[in-house]
């Protein structure tokens, strides 16, 4: 019975030490996420103006006027700032299907532009990736660690990094939709019918998505030309594309609640997340 014993006490001490790499690692990932959240904050600016004024959108190219109408109230607060939850799969391959399931928690800033995305993808059983992504003052960051604690990717700074990032806070903004006015900052040009460009600066950088728009003014898409794409340690760039539908009314505005983002790619489309908005809440100008 000696093997069963030590059997015994291995396993306690391996679990042990499970348990152990857990707590610490979530304790570490909430001081980084905590420290990122504080720089968020620390320069948020209040909107200006405090309130949607429908005379702004006149002359604005037809589908984006039919898509503020269909997703605000007239008169109503602006969007300061936003916390989502979303739940969904991810594609942890670069070139086949390795879904894997993950839940996150969305800080969303919007003048200063900036957010924090904090997720954990789930591996095998008792075993996930914790995941920031993140854009703040002119700055990029991706981190991810086993548990929170075993770095198997850092990248941080600007250039392509805080562009692709800033990118990402524009394309998302279907989820708060006043920051696609034109007094928060974004100059919209004609394309056709159902499309228009939109164009976001902030400090140095300065980006142009196109948007597609239904006959009842939901936006369905976005489409970035180029933007920049990690395949292992190398450095590429592709088209990239969101797709969003579910729109429902969620305090006063409409707003998709599914979507999926894809690699646009020479060998075909590259879907690597697909989720749903599982909670929404907004801060106002008033």
């Amino acid at each position: 019975m000696t093997w069963l014993i030590w059997l015994f006490l291995i396993v306690a001490a391996l679990a042990l030490i499970f348990v152990g790499l857990n707590v610490v690692g979530a304790m570490r990932w909430t001081g980084a996420t905590q420290a990122i959240l504080a720089r968020l904050e620390a320069k948020r600016l209040p909107a200006s103006p405090e309130r949607y004024d429908p005379r702004e959108i006149e002359g604005l190219p037809a589908p984006v006027q039919r898509f503020f109408r269909t997703v605000l109230t007239p008169g109503q607060a602006i969007v300061t700032a936003a916390t989502l939850e979303h739940s969904g799969r991810f594609n942890l391959s670069p070139t086949g299907e390795q879904w894997k399931p993950f839940t996150s928690r969305q800080r969303v800033i919007v003048q200063r532009p900036g957010f924090l995305w904090d997720a954990r993808i789930a591996l095998v059983p008792g075993v996930s990736v914790r995941v920031h992504d993140s854009y703040s003052y002119g700055e990029g960051l991706l981190h991810a660690a086993v548990h929170g604690l075993f770095s198997v990717a850092r990248l941080q700074g600007g250039g392509e990094l805080a562009r692709g990032e800033l990118m990402r806070f524009f394309a998302e903004a279907a989820w708060y939709p006043t920051a696609f006015l034109p007094s928060q900052g974004v100059r919209w040009a004609a394309v056709d019918e159902h499309s228009a460009n939109a164009t976001l600066t902030d400090g140095a950088l300065s980006l142009t998505l196109l948007f597609r728009f239904d006959d009842a003014g939901h936006m369905t898409s976005m489409l970035a030309q180029s933007r920049g794409r990690m395949v292992g340690k190398e450095v590429s760039s592709a088209p990239w594309e969101g797709t969003w539908s579910n729109h429902r009314r969620v305090e006063g505005m409409t707003v998709p609640l599914t979507g999926e983002v894809a690699w646009l790619l020479p060998e075909g489309r590259k879907t690597y997340w697909r989720g749903t908005v599982t909670s929404l809440n907004f801060e106002w100008s008033l």
